[in-house]
């Protein structure tokens, strides 16, 4: 959920309107960064987060009514969007949230707002160019094992990716290596880049908790990639010899050419049926981790901000 700050304008995630109270947590009228700065909630008024306020029993910190002055710091709406966009990166971003204090984060956009760095985000750059450009290190290559030891793994597992049996390269950190700095050998596992790719920082007791969930998928997976690769090695077989007879032939038009187009052409709409079945199987097997995923993150949150 996100809020605009009565005071900058930029509508960011609403932890950043969020701070401890006494007995509730409470909500201000403009965002931390803005009160890093120097700003006074109670200057400001925010019917939006006051009524959120209100409905969750929070305490409410700023002005009830509100007077019809609509500047802001961040005056222009581009200018804004840049902000909002590097300000989600960082909230999205569990490895620069350790290496990087809130404060710290905060302080480089207060000094790129008020012009004393002289660089804006641009969505033309990574967010680690980003963070270098203002003045802000973050290490995004944790990741230090070596080549020996990744073929180590790779023949430990005889190339076969452990979550879900399909061919791999990928060694993968049980533990995240984002979140736990853990290179040792047996933090270490094999995974297809598939895997590799959605599991990310997802805990591994998680990942493996809901890969458990769905062996048969796991199954037809590799009987898909089996199925595929049999299909493309015969059919590159056959391309290959479609081309060496047009080149002892020396023509193009031919009946035995054209019956080996006509059958090179049934087993490519064999290969693209199979590959688009084997696609759908896949983009369900991903929406089910994500979704897994989701739920475990939402029912770690305290409350709905």
């Amino acid at each position: 959920m996100k809020f605009q700050c009565s005071a900058c304008g930029l509508r960011i995630n609403a932890k950043h309107f969020k701070q401890a109270g006494l007995v509730n947590p409470k909500l201000t009228s403009i965002c931390d960064l803005c009160i890093q700065r120097g700003e006074v909630p109670e200057n400001f008024a925010n019917i939006a987060v006051k009524v959120f306020a209100q409905c969750l029993l929070f305490t409410f910190v700023g002005k009830d009514e509100d007077n019809g002055n609509t500047s802001f710091l961040v005056a222009k709406n581009d200018l804004r969007k840049r902000y909002e966009a590097f300000i989600q990166d960082y909230d999205g971003n569990e490895l620069a949230q350790q290496q990087l204090s809130a404060h710290d984060f905060n302080q480089a956009v207060i000094d790129s707002e008020t012009g004393q760095t002289g660089f804006i985000p641009s969505s033309e750059l990574t967010f680690a160019e980003n963070l270098s450009r203002l003045g802000l290190n973050v290490d995004f290559k944790l990741n230090e094992v070596d080549y020996i030891d990744r073929e180590r793994i790779r023949a430990k597992y005889h190339y076969r990716c452990q979550y879900c049996g399909r061919r791999g390269r990928s060694v993968d950190h049980k533990d995240p290596v984002s979140l736990s700095h853990n290179n040792d050998f047996d933090n270490l596992i094999l995974s297809c880049t598939e895997c590799n790719r959605i599991k990310s920082n997802m805990p591994y007791k998680l990942f493996v908790s809901l890969n458990n969930e769905i062996p048969e998928v796991n199954h037809k997976l590799v009987k898909y990639e089996n199925a595929l690769a049999t299909l493309k090695g015969e059919f590159e077989e056959r391309r290959r010899e479609l081309a060496a007879k047009m080149h002892l032939k020396g023509v193009v038009n031919d009946p035995e050419l054209n019956q080996m187009r006509k059958q090179n052409k049934k087993l490519q709409d064999a290969i693209d049926s199979l590959e688009s079945d084997y696609n759908d199987l896949r983009s369900l097997r991903e929406q089910h981790f994500m979704t897994g995923w989701k739920l475990a993150q939402v029912n770690a949150k305290e409350d709905i901000i």
